[in-house]
């Protein structure tokens, strides 16, 4: 019996992994016909995306028979196959080229410098470093599965050549980037500590060339949940993102 029902709870959670799947696909689809800047790629053109994070994209807070996927991950599967990971070590990235990091956890020292030697060797990444994060959430202070308030930046940013300062007011700003009106909250803002990198949207990105490969920083996660009328923000906002991401594949 217990044996049997080990059985029926890897059924019911194969089950609950193909419906997000197949609602982020959808979903995606409609992200590009309904307004989004940035269209769907065809699934044999979508290239691979390495994906950290402790914000609840991939999977909700609580994950039940009625999750249906984040508009972020149906944003991202679109024009990506997007593969989690759970820590940016070398085995992790070896023969990948793209990674997101999205208010990822603290990284050990070891893992940021294998981090660091990938980028330079070639790879390119996107990281969302939040310096005041007000995703939504029912997690208690102290839970370790809560999204950290802050970046972890142990270095590695300074390291790249741009310094991340936390915002001297709170609260819902909207920042222009490359044409778009992305809307934050909270968002932090950036500098450049080198000739290495170049501050864009108002210090909410930094466009760093590092060694052989590419990262973009961001000062702000937020703006993935900021819902406007209509959806009309959120769509500005993944629009906005996947620009980013597209920029490296160039």
């Amino acid at each position: 019996m217990q044996v049997g029902r080990l059985g029926l709870r890897r059924a019911v959670a194969v089950a609950m992994l193909v419906a997000l799947a197949l609602a982020a696909s959808v979903a995606g689809l409609r992200l590009a016909s309904g307004g989004g800047e940035v269209p769907a790629r065809p699934p044999g053109e979508r290239p691979e995306l390495l994906l950290l994070t402790s914000l609840p994209i991939v999977f909700p807070e609580r994950l039940t028979l009625d999750t249906v996927a984040s508009p972020a991950l149906s944003a991202l599967q679109g024009r990506y196959r997007v593969t989690p990971i759970s820590v940016a070590d070398a085995s992790s990235l070896a023969g990948h080229r793209l990674l997101l990091m999205a208010q990822p956890r603290a990284q050990p020292s070891e893992m940021l410098v294998e981090l660091d030697r990938w980028v330079r060797g070639g790879g390119r990444v996107v990281v969302l470093a939040d310096p005041a994060l007000e995703w939504p959430t029912s997690k208690p202070l102290g839970d370790v599965t809560r999204p950290p308030f802050a970046f972890s930046d142990t270095g590695l940013l300074g390291h790249w050549g741009v310094l991340l300062e936390a915002p001297e007011t709170f609260g819902p700003a909207t920042l222009e980037a490359d044409g778009k009106a992305v809307q934050t909250l909270s968002p932090g803002t950036l500098r450049a500590t080198n000739g290495g990198c170049k501050i864009t949207a108002g210090g909410l990105v930094a466009r760093c060339k590092v060694g052989q490969g590419k990262a973009i920083v961001i000062a702000d996660a937020d703006f993935l949940a900021v819902e406007g009328r209509r959806g009309t923000a959120r769509s500005a906002n993944l629009g906005f993102l996947l620009g980013e991401l597209d920029r490296l594949g160039r």
